[in-house]
């Protein structure tokens, strides 16, 4: 694909993963990937020729896995305009939190009451998600932290081993994905958290389920906050910046 930059060029590359007899279903998976790694950012246009061209598909194709974007919340489409990456709001982190209480939280319970948690299957994939985010913070790469970090999240789902669960705990990341891009830094976002990490694995490693949950339960009540606090933040610099005359 000629001229093809920044994400529409990665698009070329993930084309493999797609068979012959492609579906919207496998569409979707690539963009909403590519959402929940932060390599397509809220509000980007998702041109249909380039994204189309980009991965060989037909545009009655890559229409439908619009369609399942949106019933998942990552896009919207808007009338002469097209499709966009949505825009999140305070109210949509609350809701996305809520949920992951719900989920990850059950997950680690459910872990704990198997026969030999420390042994379970998924376990080794938690500290394998902890070690990515060490090394990329390492390297100085905030992003690849980042991207790490959704792993961790979503090996710490899987731990519940449903197929469900793990196909709305993806859902539900790439969505999260895009409220993190209100943090000034990446690193101020992701740095605090890789302490609280470490610690789920090693707790997870040793089948102490409760004290997990604990941790994880704090962990994610902090991050909501600081998210939301952004999010006021933000918006009262906005108000200052539409009516100068208040400051």
């Amino acid at each position: 694909m000629a001229g093809a930059t920044g994400w529409t060029a990665e698009l070329i590359s993930a084309r493999h993963s797609l068979e012959r007899s492609s579906t919207a279903a496998k569409v979707a998976d690539i963009l909403r990937d590519m959402v929940m790694e932060g390599r397509i950012l809220p509000g980007a246009k998702l041109a249909e020729d380039s994204i189309a061209d980009a991965l060989q598909v037909s545009r009655n194709t890559l229409r439908e896995a619009f369609r399942l974007l949106s019933h998942e919340r990552l896009v919207v489409h808007e009338l002469n305009r097209g499709v966009f990456v949505r825009v999140l709001t305070e109210a949509d982190v609350i809701d996305i939190y809520r949920m992951r209480r719900a989920l990850e939280g059950a997950a680690l319970q459910f872990w704990g009451a198997s026969a030999d948690p420390g042994r379970a299957p998924g376990v080794s994939h938690v500290r394998s998600a902890v070690t990515l985010g060490v090394a990329a913070a390492e390297r100085g790469d905030w992003d690849g932290v980042g991207t790490a970090n959704m792993h961790f999240h979503r090996s710490i789902a899987a731990l519940a081993d449903s197929a469900r669960i793990d196909e709305i705990m993806s859902q539900l990341l790439a969505e999260l994905r895009l409220a993190f891009h209100v943090m000034p830094t990446v690193r101020d976002f992701y740095e605090p958290y890789l302490g609280d990490n470490e610690r789920i694995a090693t707790l997870v490693e040793a089948g102490r389920s409760q004290e997990a949950v604990a941790v994880l339960l704090d962990y994610l009540n902090r991050a909501e906050d600081q998210l939301l606090r952004e999010f006021a933040s933000k918006a009262g610099r906005h108000s200052a910046q539409a009516d100068p005359a208040s400051t």
